[in-house]
């Protein structure tokens, strides 16, 4: 979810060196799971209502589940484990989970923050590491060089850094199984709330997530321009002519109690 201009690629491939120190991991020896994303449906099943909002604090208070869940993460991987993961949806499943775990974690081992912004969006996304099957790795890199590169442009509707201009993170798991259809469902429930798609007919003009500025290029994979990408989706055509104007993304952490003051501010 991070944005970086290639400009800045080489200045954040520096300090991610230099930051390389602080990394996270979790390791177990026994066996896998027979469902590795039962704790993962507990967690999200608990702490996260029905508008995809996390009660951070509760679960900072009840973690087993979640750390079972990226215990089995930290050990276990598509390139530990490819028999487990032999199609193409094992694999992204397996991402889209890990991801938005690791992201709903380092919210709670990043103190709370109220915002994604500055040194703190940085190191929320680039400077920690985070054990994936055995292997270090930043949010940033696992999203751009790992789960991208798999070539589904739907995962953007789907991966979550808990912010609050993130897609709705649902209550269930992306499951092999299901992936398509849940794919497709999320990418339709995006595009169906006015916060991420909004059609003026009177300015000829449609404003749009800039989810969709952040990952043009994987969007334009698919469709020949953004207008005719939306319209596969969207309940509302928009019509073929209509500019096309970007949304302020909201870097809020999507906490169920951000409005109560319990978050910490901007660190």
């Amino acid at each position: 979810m991070l944005s970086i201009t290639r400009r800045g690629a080489t200045t954040l491939a520096l300090l991610v060196a230099l930051f390389s120190g602080a990394c996270i991991s979790a390791a177990r020896a026994d066996d896998p799971p027979a469902d590795p994303y039962e704790p993962w449906a507990r967690v999200l099943a608990k702490f996260v209502n029905a508008r995809g909002e996390i009660d951070f604090h509760a679960l900072a208070r009840e973690r087993t589940d979640l750390d079972d869940f990226l215990a089995y993460v930290a050990r276990v991987s598509p390139n530990t484990n490819p028999a487990s993961f032999a199609s193409r949806d094992a694999k992204l499943a397996y991402y889209i989970n890990a991801y938005n775990a690791i992201a709903m974690f380092n919210v709670i081992d990043a103190g709370f923050p109220r915002r994604l912004s500055g040194f703190t969006k940085l190191k929320f996304f680039a400077f920690k590491l985070f054990a994936v099957g055995g292997e270090r790795i930043s949010l940033y890199t696992f999203e751009n060089d790992v789960i991208r590169p798999l070539g589904d442009e739907r995962v953007h509707f789907a991966l979550n850094c808990m912010a609050t201009g993130c897609p709705r993170l649902p209550q269930v798991p992306f499951r092999a199984g299901d992936l398509d259809q849940q794919l497709d469902a999320e990418t339709r429930r995006f595009f169906g709330e006015q916060r991420n798609l909004q059609i003026e007919p009177e300015r000829k003009l449609v404003r749009v997530s800039s989810l969709l500025e952040f990952y043009t290029d994987d969007f334009l994979a698919r469709a020949p321009t953004l207008i005719a990408y939306i319209n596969r989706y969207a309940g509302t055509p928009v019509p073929a002519g209509y500019d096309v104007e970007f949304i302020d993304y909201d870097w809020t952490v999507n906490d169920q109690h951000r409005e109560t003051g319990s978050s910490a501010p901007d660190a």
